[in-house]
Parts: C-alpha cells; structure tokens; sequence
C-alpha cells in the first residue's frame, strides 16, 4: 500500500453543501492541477481548501514523501456543529436560522499516476523600500517635458453645468 498524508479542518464556516461544489473538482487530481484550479476558483471555500492543500502536501513533506507524485485520494465534507439563532417575525413569532459549518478531511497519496503535467510559476514578491532609500535612489526627472498631442476643450457646457447654475433662465 502507497503512503498516505492526512490533513483535517473543522468547523470551516460555510455550508457543506457549497463547500463540496469545490472539492469534488479536486478528486483524482495530482496536488499541482489541483492548487491550479483553487487559485482560479471564484467561490468562497477555493481559499481554506487551498489552505488545506498545502497543509497535507506539508505533512507528506514530513513522512519524506516525493510531492511531486502526490494526487488527492479522497477529499471528504461532513456537516459540522450548526449555530441556531432565532430572527423575528411577524405577529411576535419567530424563524430559526441556522448557520451552518462543515469538516473537510483531505488523503493524499504517492503514486505514479499523479505525475505532474506542468509546474505553477510563483511569482517573487519584491521588497518595500523604506522612506531613506527612496530618497536616496531618486530618479531625477527629464528637464524638457513632452508637448501634450491633443488639448482636451469642451464645445458646450457639460449636463451639471446646463442643470445647475446661478440664474434660472
């Protein structure tokens, strides 16, 4: 039997149902098509999801797994704790509403059929620079500046100035 790495949330905020709309895209993914297709999902669950990802592709790290032959096995949402709370209605009734939270389980195995097709590029974040160094490395800027093509000049008077002006005629 193949490695496996597990990774838990519990009580993810959101309903179970809009959450499994995300994870049963992921199933039988390799881990890089699946990150894939949750930084270019829409919905609100794609982020702890993607979260969770990376917290099972850490854990296999762990058992010295290769992350590149790691693929979701199974990607499981249970209904978690609901928080019941009372609005009020009409003729001194009241409706319950209950909101909803969800525990996802996430099993990535190694195997050779999740070899990765294509590797996701992460862009480098680049360094603030402080108030001190901006001012050193100031760019001194062109002495002559470039004579503008078109000069913008209205031919009638714009529809506020028409609407709103001093005297009524």
């Amino acid at each position: 039997m193949n490695k496996q790495a597990i990774a838990k949330l519990n009580h993810l905020r959101i309903s179970p149902r809009k959450v499994r709309l995300v994870a049963s895209l992921l199933k039988g993914l390799s881990v890089n098509e699946a990150e894939a297709q949750l930084l270019f999902q829409i919905r609100r669950p794609a982020k702890p999801i993607l979260k969770l990802l990376r917290s099972a592709v850490a854990n296999a790290k762990n058992q010295q797994m290769k992350t590149d032959q790691l693929g979701i096995v199974k990607i499981e949402v249970n209904q978690g704790p609901r928080f019941k709370r009372f609005m009020p209605r009409a003729r001194g009734s009241a409706s319950l509403i209950e909101k909803k939270s969800s525990h996802i389980t996430l099993v990535l195995e190694e195997s050779e059929k999740f070899k990765p097709r294509f590797k996701i590029a992460v862009p480098k974040k680049e360094k603030k620079t402080t108030k001190k160094a901006a001012k050193k490395s100031t760019v001194e800027k062109p002495a002559v500046q470039e004579p503008r093509t078109r000069e913008y000049q209205p031919s009638k008077p714009g529809f506020f100035r028409k609407i709103f002006r001093r005297k009524s005629i």
